[in-house]
């Protein structure tokens, strides 16, 4: 069977990382493990077309509140990455709410919201809402923690390096943000299979630096 037809999304991970760890990492296993994880995202996505509607229309909605073409890219930009990760719905075919919250909190940054004092506060408020209510409706999936890393690495960037003036705040919030995505990444490579969620202990310290961020945000003139 072609990884591209295998429907459980950790066992196709696993296969590609397994197969390009035997080869080393070589230019060329590194190339063909890209060429296959892009195929395999195409064909998942095509067999999701309910699903590929709703990112669609969702992120047509978020282009309607742009105000620049930075804000568009951004926009297009998030909805590339949704759509070559819909196959981590695996047996569901379309986005839940918790999804939809999801996406949301990934795109303020495009909008006017995103500017406000108000915006970190309503990321925190998003990001513990989505989870709940995927849990609450039995509808946690893949896609949903993987959107859920997405949406918090695309706001919580932004909102440091465009409105946080401290560089000593700066440092520690990407430092702290960072650590869990190269500490996953670093043990995916070297065992050539995906590793389980990091630890809470893990995260808390880049829970911590996106509350202390947001509070800045709000109290700034």
């Amino acid at each position: 069977m072609r990884v591209s037809d295998l429907t459980d999304s950790r066992a196709a991970t696993n296969a590609l990382l397994g197969t390009a760890r035997e080869s080393r990492w070589s230019p060329r296993a590194v190339a063909r493990f890209l060429g296959q994880a892009a195929d395999r995202s195409v064909r998942q996505a095509a067999r999701r077309p309910w699903a590929l509607a709703e990112v669609t229309v969702l992120h047509c909605l978020f282009l309607a509140l742009t105000r620049t073409r930075r804000d568009r890219a951004g926009v297009a930009v998030s909805w590339t990455f949704t759509v070559l990760h819909l196959g981590l719905l695996e047996r569901r075919d379309h986005l839940v709410p918790a999804d939809v919250l999801t996406l949301i909190r990934g795109n303020l940054p495009a909008t006017a919201v995103g500017a406000s004092r108000f915006s970190g506060v309503l990321a925190i408020a998003s990001d513990v809402a989505d989870g709940r209510v995927a849990r609450r409706q039995a509808a946690v999936s893949p896609f949903g923690d993987y959107a859920d890393t997405f949406a918090d690495a695309a706001f919580w960037t932004w909102l440091t390096l465009r409105h946080e003036t401290s560089r000593t705040v700066r440092a520690a919030a990407i430092a702290a943000w960072a650590a869990p995505v190269v500490t996953v990444t670093a043990i995916a490579v070297g065992r050539g299979t995906m590793p389980e969620r990091p630890r809470p202990e893990l995260l808390r310290p880049a829970a911590a630096m996106q509350g202390i961020v947001a509070l800045r945000h709000l109290l700034r003139r």
